[in-house]
């Protein structure tokens, strides 16, 4: 976490401007960086962006992928980093709406680390294994709902196996995807999530009480609108952290459970299909 850390505060420094650059903020800006968000604003800057992906993966990067002949999976990856990347350098340009240099300080909140080292090490690892274990445990409720509810999903891959965005490519290619998702979907674009959805959205809901980590976890779970299906599984694995992310006003609860269970996943996985050991 404090190469984390460090990563974004040279970012920061590496983006600073004299504070006479400052931007005059707009009405959607002031209203973005207000310490309240109305519900209905809320709503829409959680689920927009699922929207986003959803239309960069249908008109930009399915279309590419299948040029190449590589497996849908890069697809999706390529889309979330069509919106995500984009969408972290909005974060740092409200920052330096409000501080006149690209940060997230005053955009994403929680990050003052009240919890102790030892403690917040502690925690993570008990939501780590949380959250691999139950999300590993409710593989049936996700296939009972796609069976049931969402077989009219059109995305190739959909419901199946945890293989099925990959299956039927060579092994070269697999290793490649992977390696090039690693990176990606295995660790930055979580990152990016957190400090959207938990460091940006959640403190400015806070005023709801036990209804933001709630709210939160909801709509994150329903932004995933390229498997509705696994709605309800997110909330319950998700949950944990997001009510302590609230309740502790410390975003690293989130970022060790949710990063660090996907690079630990990804990391996995990879080295399975190098390996050759998938099923």
């Amino acid at each position: 976490m404090a190469g984390r850390d460090a990563i974004l505060d040279g970012m920061e420094n590496t983006l600073t401007r004299p504070a006479t650059s400052t931007v005059r903020p707009n009405r959607l800006v002031e209203l973005l960086l207000a310490d309240r968000h109305p519900l209905t604003l809320s709503i829409a800057l959680h689920l927009v962006p699922g929207a986003l992906v959803v239309a960069a993966y249908l008109f930009l990067a399915e279309p590419f992928v299948k040029a190449i002949d590589y497996p849908v999976f890069l697809a999706w990856a390529i889309a979330l980093v069509i919106v995500l990347v984009p969408l972290m350098f909005g974060l740092l340009w409200l920052g330096r709406v409000r501080t006149g240099r690209y940060t997230l300080r005053t955009v994403a909140h929680y990050r003052d680390r009240p919890i102790s080292r030892g403690k917040i090490i502690a925690l993570i690892a008990v939501l780590i294994v949380w959250m691999t274990v139950v999300s590993l445990a409710l593989v049936p409720l996700d296939d009972f709902m796609f069976g049931n509810f969402f077989t009219w999903v059109p995305f190739e891959g959909a419901g199946g196996s945890a293989t099925t965005y990959i299956d039927g490519y060579a092994h070269s290619q697999l290793v490649v995807t992977m390696l090039i998702c690693l990176p990606l979907t295995g660790f930055t674009l979580p990152l990016i999530e957190e400090y959207y959805f938990r460091g940006f959205l959640l403190p400015r809901i806070a005023h709801l009480r036990w209804g933001a980590p709630v709210l939160n976890t909801v709509l994150f779970s329903v932004y995933h609108f390229w498997a509705p299906w696994t709605v309800l599984s997110k909330i319950v694995f998700l949950f944990p952290a997001v009510w302590l992310v609230w309740r502790k006003h410390d975003i690293r609860i989130s970022i060790g459970m949710h990063p660090g269970t996907c690079l630990l996943m990804a990391t996995i996985g990879t080295i399975a299909i190098i390996l050759g050991v998938t099923p």
